[in-house]
C-alpha cells in the first residue's frame, strides 16, 4: 500500500497537511456486486477493516466494515452467497483531498472511524486517509530533514 506521506522527508508543517499529503491512493475497493467472501479476503490479508464500495466510474456508494461482515455471519448469512450491495453501509463520510488534516482528525474522532475514503468533486474515490496515516503524517512533519552536506571542488 502507498502513502504519500512516506516520500515526505520531515520538517513539514502539520498544520499546513491535507488529506492529499497523508492519504493512501493505491486502495482496495469492490463493485456492489462483489462476493462479501472476496470482501473478507481482501481485508484479512491486506490488514485493514473496511472497504469502499463504488458504482461505475468508481464513485463511492458505500462502504463494507469488519463490522459489517461480523454482523452478517451473526444474522446467519453465508458469506459466499451475498454481495457487498446487500450488506454496505450507505451515506459514507467521505473527505476531499483539500481537507486540512486536523478537520479529518475531527471527523475521525467524532463518527468514531479508522478510515474514511477520498473522493474529487464527483464522488469519485481517488484515495483513503487512516488514522495511522495521520500519526506516521505528524511524525514525518517533526522529524528533522537529513543533513545535505555538499563538497565543492
Amino acid at each position: 500500500m502507498t502513502r504519500r506521506v512516506d516520500f515526505m522527508l520531515g520538517g513539514e508543517d502539520f498544520k499546513k497537511m491535507t488529506a492529499a499529503h497523508v492519504m493512501q491512493s493505491d486502495v482496495y475497493y469492490f463493485s456492489e456486486d462483489a462476493p462479501a467472501i472476496d470482501l473478507v479476503s481482501a481485508m484479512t490479508m491486506g490488514g485493514f477493516g473496511s472497504v469502499p464500495i463504488t458504482t461505475e466510474g468508481d464513485v463511492v456508494v458505500g462502504i463494507v466494515s469488519e463490522y459489517d461482515l461480523l454482523k452478517a455471519i451473526h444474522d446467519g448469512k453465508d458469506l459466499c452467497l451475498i454481495n457487498a450491495r446487500e450488506m454496505m453501509t450507505q451515506g459514507v463520510i467521505s473527505v476531499s483531498e483539500d481537507m486540512p488534516v486536523d478537520q479529518i482528525v475531527a471527523v475521525l474522532q467524532e463518527k468514531h472511524l479508522i478510515r474514511v475514503p477520498v473522493v474529487d468533486k464527483k464522488g469519485v474515490l481517488i484515495g483513503v486517509v487512516a488514522r495511522r496515516d495521520i500519526l506516521l503524517g505528524y511524525l514525518k512533519a517533526v522529524e528533522s530533514p537529513p543533513r545535505m552536506e555538499y563538497n565543492l571542488l
